[in-house]
């Protein structure tokens, strides 16, 4: 009788704690993929320095890693493979960009355009 007193209590405490938990997370998310995307641009910005232009849309992020034949390519420009977002999915890439040369961005947890709070889009140009 005791036990299920206790498993009660705990079961109450988590339903009080866990939703500001994954609050937090979503944040935490959120702040991941800035980063990420900050990396990318940082090394994006060597690409051009060594080649003197960004990648195309065809040769797209992997060209950081992976020498796509261009002359005077330097890298790889990350020590690994080109992450995914936070929420597993692939970073978007477009060449030219709308917003700057070059936009990298991902869609969220959601994976689709626009959205609020973890759901929102995250871009290099913000």
């Amino acid at each position: 009788m005791e036990l299920l007193i206790v498993m009660v209590i705990l079961g109450l405490i988590a339903s009080l704690v866990g939703p500001k938990l994954f609050g937090k997370l979503g944040k935490a998310q959120q702040k991941t993929a800035k980063t990420q995307i900050e990396m990318l641009m940082s090394a994006m910005d060597a690409f051009r320095l060594d080649v003197g232009r960004y990648p195309t849309q065809q040769e797209g992020l992997t060209a950081l890693v992976t020498d796509p034949g261009a002359k005077k390519w330097d890298g790889p420009y990350l020590k690994k493979a080109v992450p995914n977002d936070p929420w597993g999915n692939p970073y978007h890439f477009r060449s030219p960009g709308e917003h700057g040369e070059v936009d990298i961005y991902s869609y969220g947890q959601d994976n689709l355009p626009g959205g609020e709070k973890e759901n929102a889009d995250i871009g290099s140009w913000e």
